[in-house]
């Protein structure tokens, strides 16, 4: 039905709105999609980013990267090996422009304060580790938009963890933490604890380089989903 939308000339819903008695849709189709169209544009219009998490399947809250791209927040954390809310060890964000770091035994109970004001979550398999990590550690819940890249470049043919997926893009880390995983965030925040400067220099460098690299993923990933997405259309 949304590619026949598509196909009839309205790609927006303010062009749904403008010409739904056009779209060749029955009576009873326009009884269903009408009222949600107008919805969804009074709620984009309040930036409520919540309505559309709730009501747009997971798998497409990547349609909603333009409209709550000034509130987003590319996150990913690291803990010392632990399942513990105890062992989240560190929460990197970047929104776009500014990079956040918080880091246990310093600030990172500055965490939620900064989240809160986010409309739009970015993670790498952010769905079965990081969110449900910090809802442990906070006591607190998530309403925003959320794009598992995971889960996104995989229905792009990408696959593997976020190191394989930046090789696939050819996406070069720095000299200081090109082939560090997740273990060694673990050692190297053990080695901080026991009084390496430079070991938490290397750990927030490698928590920045994961961060930053998902704003590039997610930009590549974003109009490769719109081709596909389109193409599909074209192909009927």
């Amino acid at each position: 039905t949304e590619r026949k939308i598509w196909s009839a000339g309205a790609r927006t819903w303010a062009e749904y709105a403008e010409r739904e008695q056009d779209l060749g849709l029955s009576a009873l189709q326009r009884s269903r999609i009408s009222p949600l169209v107008a919805e969804s544009l009074r709620r984009l219009e309040a930036d409520d980013y919540a309505w559309f998490a709730q009501n747009l399947p997971q798998r497409e809250h990547w349609r909603g990267y333009p409209a709550f791209r000034d509130r987003i927040a590319y996150l990913d954390i690291e803990t010392n090996g632990g399942m513990s809310p105890y062992d989240l060890t560190l929460v990197g964000i970047h929104d776009g422009a500014e990079m956040y770091q918080f880091v246990r035994g310093h600030n990172l109970n500055d965490f939620p304060a900064v989240i809160r004001e986010k409309a739009l979550i970015v993670t790498f398999f952010g769905t079965g580790f990081d969110l449900p990590f910090l809802r442990r550690a906070y006591n607190m819940k998530f309403p925003q938009l959320h794009i598992d890249l995971c889960f996104l470049l995989k229905r792009l043919g990408f696959s593997g963890g976020l190191k394989q997926v930046e090789r696939d893009f050819g996406i070069a880390r720095s000299e200081n933490t090109d082939g560090l995983s997740g273990w060694d965030a673990v050692r190297l925040w053990s080695e901080w604890r026991g009084g390496s400067r430079q070991s938490l220099e290397t750990l927030l460098a490698y928590n920045r380089e994961d961060v930053l690299n998902l704003q590039t993923l997610l930009d590549l990933a974003y109009s490769m989903m719109i081709s596909k997405t389109l193409s599909e259309e074209d192909n009927g």
